[in-house]
């Protein structure tokens, strides 16, 4: 029998159980990132995001106690999604470590632009519930996403371009 939810503060506690999912999610899957990628400033890039997210998650335990709600998890079909979508493409293509960076970068991009969309979200409904410490919080996080995709993208051009020069681009 589906749960009934009638008030958004029910709603906005579930999405931060998804949005906590997610991060726990990203928490154990950056470092494997770190360890597939051979180009070193992607590599550097995982890891510091990965303390990042670690930070992120802690930012999440203490909007739940802002909300006087116990940190639980919410399955993120999404970010499973994501994560599948990458194991998937790894296991079916044999590829050169400057294709595997590329592809690393776009789902790096990928990951970071569903977690932006889900601050933006959680931080319109605190806002509106004028939770004001969970929004401070949220932002923190939902920065550090931009930042951490902004790096992707200028990674990602500059991977482009050698994988480009190599001859590896049709």
């Amino acid at each position: 029998m589906p749960e009934t939810m009638t008030d958004p503060r029910q709603l906005l506690v579930h999405e931060l159980g998804d949005i906590y999912y997610a991060e726990g999610v990203l928490v154990k899957a950056l470092p494997t990132l770190a360890e597939e990628a051979q180009d070193a400033e992607l590599r550097a890039g995982f890891e510091e995001h990965a303390e990042e997210t670690r930070g992120q998650l802690d930012n999440l335990r203490l909007a739940f106690e802002a909300l006087g709600e116990k940190p639980q998890s919410e399955r993120c079909p999404a970010i499973e999604g994501i994560k599948r979508e990458h194991d998937e493409f790894l296991a079916d293509h044999e590829t050169s470590d400057e294709i595997r960076d590329l592809f690393l970068t776009g789902a790096g991009g990928r990951t970071e632009h569903y977690e932006i969309a889900a601050y933006s979200g959680l931080i319109t409904m605190a806002r509106a519930l004028n939770e004001t410490r969970v929004v401070e919080l949220l932002e923190e996080n939902l920065e550090q996403e931009k930042a951490a995709l902004t790096k992707l993208e200028s990674c990602g051009r500059r991977l482009a371009g050698v994988a480009g020069s190599n001859g590896t681009s049709n």
